[in-house]
């Protein structure tokens, strides 16, 4: 790298004056060069001080100057305005603290108001970055004189985070065509590498979910509404991409869409609220009580000796009593009992 270079030469060249330096005040001589047993102090401090220079020259200056940008990079620019702004407040509190402390009798008076600069700057910083939602909420309810009935007059548009397992699953792109989704489908960068990840990977069957993935995104950018956006926010320090999702939905409040049973439980029990596509499928199959007729084509044997199975359209199985010598035909059918599992509804039928 040009750049560690550039630094090393100049770390060699002023570390090698500070060891001249230095062995100037070891042998007390102002000029060595008049002095030969004086340079054999001189010389191998300033050759020390060169090597040390050249070695330790990029740690001091490079390193960390990448370490901090790709630090910052992943810093949300909200985080950065909040804590700017946290930070501007806390010294100017410190500044007015500082009139009484610098009273104080020494070494108090001079030592608080610069210890209390550093606090109330660090602390300010804090509770900007960490309550930052909740001040503009508070500010923007001091504005409207208090008035809660208005706090959220949009409160149905909440944008939503969608979690990799929605995507692959590919209805998220109905549901969306249909309108039910309004607020902005919100997609963040660390999903997407998920989903890239995926994509790529030697097995095929998860290569072929990942790619399916990557086309469900393009459909849902061809939407004019609800608007997906792909969002660079990130949670620093977090590597499980279901913990980051559930950390940016409760600091920012946003809804998490996602097929994923741990993930949805979790979260609920954290008051995260969440949009469970297997839920909405299932809350839309058709509703047959007992007692109802309907047609239906048996296509198999049921479990049970003599029974008979078939299909709703909606994908609802219906087990058939007796139903073993309808299997290729259609059967007029009496609903006897609906069935409520976790895997779906189950409706039981005997022929008419």
């Amino acid at each position: 790298m040009a750049l560690d270079r550039i630094f090393r030469v100049i770390g060699l060249i002023l570390f090698g004056i500070i060891g001249w330096q230095i062995g100037i005040l070891i042998t007390q001589t102002p000029n060595p060069l008049t002095d030969l047993r004086s340079l054999r102090y001189v010389i191998p401090l300033t050759l020390l001080g060169a090597v040390i220079g050249w070695f330790i020259a990029p740690y001091i200056t490079t390193r960390p100057a990448m370490f901090a940008i790709r630090l910052v990079r992943n810093i949300p620019i909200e985080e950065v305005v909040s804590a700017a702004i946290g930070l501007a407040l806390g010294l100017l509190i410190a500044a007015l603290l500082a009139i009484p402390l610098s009273q104080l009798p020494d070494p108090f008076g001079s030592i608080l108001p610069f210890v209390g600069s550093i606090i109330f700057g660090y602390l300010g910083a804090m509770i900007a970055v960490l309550r930052g939602e909740d001040m503009v909420r508070l500010l923007g309810r001091v504005r409207r004189g208090g008035d809660r009935t208005q706090e959220e007059p949009q409160s149905g548009i909440r944008p939503v985070l969608l979690d990799t397992s929605v995507i692959i699953d590919g209805r998220i792109a109905d549901v969306a065509r249909t309108g039910f989704l309004v607020g902005p489908l919100i997609v963040t960068r660390f999903v997407l590498a998920e989903l890239q990840y995926i994509a790529d990977s030697p097995d095929q069957l998860r290569r072929v979910r990942g790619r399916r993935g990557l086309e469900v995104l393009d459909d849902l950018q061809g939407l004019e509404s609800p608007s997906l956006e792909i969002s660079d926010m990130d949670v620093p320090g977090v590597r499980e991409v279901d913990e980051k999702l559930m950390a940016l939905a409760r600091r920012h409040g946003y809804a998490i869409v996602t097929n994923d049973y741990n993930l949805n439980r979790v979260a609920m029990l954290q008051g995260i609220t969440v949009l469970n596509l297997n839920d909405l499928a299932n809350a839309m199959k058709s509703i047959l009580l007992p007692g109802e007729s309907l047609s239906l084509l048996v296509i198999q044997e049921g479990k049970e000796l003599d029974q008979g199975v078939g299909y709703l359209d909606d994908g609802t199985m219906v087990v058939v009593e007796g139903g073993s010598r309808y299997i290729g035909h259609k059967a007029d059918l009496t609903v006897t009992k609906v069935l409520q599992t976790s895997a779906g509804r189950m409706i039981f039928a005997v022929p008419n």
